[in-house]
């Protein structure tokens, strides 16, 4: 069994409080938009850290971190890239893949809108974890918890962290 912390779009800014929502979790996985070194290297220190980089990232992150990241987790495979929309209405970029190959966990950032929706059509649970940093147009600042067992996700767990800018 893996408990994983989600979180996206930090933007340079890492608040304290992930590091306890986050510290029973085994992996931290990060959809995009780390923002600087800074934050890649606590979240590194802190817990296993899988990441995607996202379009503000700069040249260090994009050497660590790749576009697009598919990975088993237990019996789950999951599919994780910083722009990728949500069911219905999936990016350009990796609408085919997804179509032709779809994971039962797809992992996307960007818009800073938290979503958690099953696509019944590809029988794939897709997590927009929303935003953790205070750049953006979102007025909450988001993470999500997911467990997984086997060929198992549950346990879903929404942590508000606080106003934006605050």
């Amino acid at each position: 069994m893996m408990q994983i912390g989600i979180l996206s779009d930090t933007h340079s800014f890492l608040d304290e409080q992930v590091f306890e929502h986050f510290n029973d979790c085994n992996e931290i996985w990060h959809a995009g938009d780390f923002g600087n070194m800074n934050v890649v290297e606590k979240l590194q220190q802190f817990k296993p850290l899988k990441g995607v980089y996202g379009n503000i990232d700069g040249a260090a992150i994009r050497q660590i971190f790749p576009e697009k990241l598919r990975w088993q987790c237990e019996n789950i495979e999951v599919l994780m890239i910083h722009i990728g929309g949500y069911p219905k209405k999936y990016a350009p970029s990796i609408k085919n893949e997804l179509r032709l190959n779809p994971p039962k966990l797809f992992i996307s950032g960007h818009s800073h809108i938290l979503k958690i929706m099953f696509d019944e059509e590809l029988k794939c649970l897709h997590i927009n974890p929303g935003a953790a940093g205070n750049e953006g147009w979102h007025k909450v600042r988001t993470l999500v918890k997911l467990k997984v067992d086997g060929d198992k996700m549950y346990d879903c767990q929404v942590i508000e962290l606080g106003k934006r800018g605050k």
